[in-house]
């Protein structure tokens, strides 16, 4: 009963309807390199990479890495790139993306959020010591945004999760 009322409030609160709140689902995507078609590379050992990676829905994920620091690019159905920017908005650190991509969609099995983890190594006297933030994303065919980064904490994947459903309805954060 607890978590109907929490729904419902939710719904009011968010301006998503109630019925799509009630049924936001997950669906995983795979971000590895065997997963991920490969774009462009680099031979000669300098690692640079860009590989695109499935999405849902028509949604594509692009993956980058440079200087052992990775970012997504999502793309829209219509074929429109909107680059999270994940090096300067979350860490300038040595970076990798998680190996999937959760998508939050509604019945209608649109995505209205993505979230990814993003891991960083972020501690120079440590350097295989690893801040695993959660990166939340806005979806919608017009606009793709971060609206909130969820740092290490108890519980994070569902913080995460009740940010995502959220997100139709927030500001973006960062561009």
């Amino acid at each position: 009963m607890q978590r109907l009322v929490k729904i419902l409030a939710f719904g009011l609160v968010s301006g998503i309807s109630i019925s799509q709140a009630a049924t936001l689902t997950s669906v995983y995507t795979d971000l590895t390199d065997k997963a991920c078609k490969t774009l462009e590379s680099d031979s000669s050992g300098s690692g640079w990479y860009k590989g695109q990676c499935q999405g849902i829905n028509g949604y594509k994920l692009i993956l980058t890495e440079a200087d052992i620091r990775q970012s997504i690019d999502v793309i829209t159905p219509k074929g429109k790139s909107f680059p999270l920017d994940l090096i300067n908005n979350v860490s300038l650190h040595f970076s990798t993306v998680g190996k999937k991509a959760e998508w939050r969609i509604a019945a209608n099995k649109q995505p209205v959020a993505l979230i990814l983890r993003y891991n960083a190594n972020e501690d120079a006297a440590d350097p295989a010591k690893v801040t695993s933030y959660l990166v939340v994303t806005k979806v919608t065919d017009k606009l793709v945004c971060i609206t909130d980064i969820v740092k290490p904490q108890p519980k994070a994947n569902e913080i995460a999760r009740q940010l995502a459903d959220q997100a139709p309805a927030k500001a973006c954060k960062l561009k």
